[in-house]
């Protein structure tokens, strides 16, 4: 799931992810194409009751290909997501439009 929030340009945009505590995680990262697929950029915090959050700030005007990437080796996309797109690794990444 995930929070959006537009300057007042409205040339970017404050995205909030959200992680469930269902995905039974110690670690969680946001990967996609803002960052390179970077497991180490973006580093999710852990609630207490175990949910995962991270902000960060991305262009307006744009959609973005993410995953989260949990405990370094499984992949999950977001339950939420837009909407999915296929990757070249013969599944889906989740998809967000700004």
């Amino acid at each position: 799931m995930q929070k959006k929030s537009y300057t007042r340009t409205g040339r970017s945009c404050r995205v909030t992810f959200y992680l469930p505590a269902d995905v039974k995680a110690s670690r969680a990262s946001l990967c996609g194409e803002f960052n390179d697929w970077n497991p180490d950029a973006h580093v999710m915090a852990k609630r207490k009751d175990g949910t995962f959050y991270v902000s960060l700030y991305l262009d307006a005007g744009k959609s973005y290909r993410y995953r989260f990437l949990l405990d370094d080796t499984r992949w999950e996309n977001d339950w939420e997501a837009e909407s999915y797109i296929p990757n070249d690794h013969g599944s889906d990444d989740s998809l967000i439009t700004l």
